[in-house]
């Protein structure tokens, strides 16, 4: 029973290695074929011979890289912290305001969830055609500046709160925003970071909404830097690579310096990606 009790915790341990090297193993190729010349590009050796840095300068050469990874981040920041202001709004009103109609409204909002993309880009691409936000950083984030997805997530988070904290609030005499700014969400902060953090790399990957708002190349975002890259060069794996690594490095590096504050957020919250 003893060798049996000790087998198992291996048997998950190399489980476990098992996954985590499927799953990081085409990063570090990508960042190896970043670095390799153009005659070992389809070489098996897991580390360059000669390694170079002419594929990074190739790449940043033909796509204004700076430009887009700076229309990326202010993107990706302007319509998290959007999504986060409109859904605590949104899910504090429905999860502790009840009104005629509430649970049908509410009801109607989370079915918008459901709605696909292809059929709402229209409506939006045309109203903002009329405010003349085609190519512009408004465009992108004003039309996702709320979520369903977030709704939902805060909603029962809400709903989890204990009542007894808001109704001590309301005897010290603490109006309703006085109660939802200095007493629920000082406790939901574990909750909240998750949920941001997941908002913020959604918004980093869109791709599909950026290709349909943006005509001019300084515009855009990285994702369609990489795209218009793929197109143009297709053949050229080492300078598409260095463009991949230069997209994904920010993003990896934000995650390692947060990584515990993001590890934690996501246990105590209890929400899976």
């Amino acid at each position: 029973m003893t060798s049996l009790a000790h087998r198992r915790p291996i048997g998950s341990h190399l489980i476990l290695i098992t996954l985590s090297l499927v799953a990081v193993f085409p990063i570090y190729w990508m960042f190896v074929t970043s670095l390799k010349p153009a005659n070992e590009i389809y070489s098996a050796a897991l580390l360059p011979m000669q390694p170079t840095l002419d594929n990074y300068a190739f790449a940043w050469s033909r796509i204004p890289m700076l430009r887009m990874l700076g229309n990326t981040f202010a993107m990706a920041g302007a319509q998290t912290l959007l999504q986060l202001i409109t859904s605590v709004l949104a899910a504090y009103g429905f999860s502790r305001w009840q009104f005629p109609g509430s649970r049908l409204l509410f009801g109607l909002f989370a079915l918008t969830w459901l709605v696909p993309f292809q059929a709402t880009m229209i409506p939006n691409y045309v109203t903002l055609t009329q405010f003349g936000w085609r190519n512009t950083l408004m465009g992108l984030i004003i039309p996702n500046m709320g979520s369903a997805f977030a709704v939902l997530l805060l909603y029962q988070t809400f709903k989890s709160f204990p009542q007894e904290l808001v109704d001590a609030g309301r005897i010290d005499g603490a109006s309703s925003w006085g109660i939802l700014w200095q007493v629920v969400l000082p406790n939901l902060r574990a909750a909240i970071a998750s949920l941001g953090i997941l908002l913020f790399i959604s918004a980093w990957n869109e791709y599909f909404w950026p290709l349909l708002v943006t005509s001019r190349v300084e515009d855009s975002v990285i994702q369609i830097g990489l795209q218009m890259f793929l197109t143009q060069d297709s053949s050229l794996w080492g300078p598409l690579m260095a463009a991949a690594s230069s997209a994904s490095l920010p993003i990896l590096v934000v995650y390692i310096i947060l990584q515990r504050q993001v590890i934690e957020s996501f246990v105590k919250s209890g929400l899976r990606s």
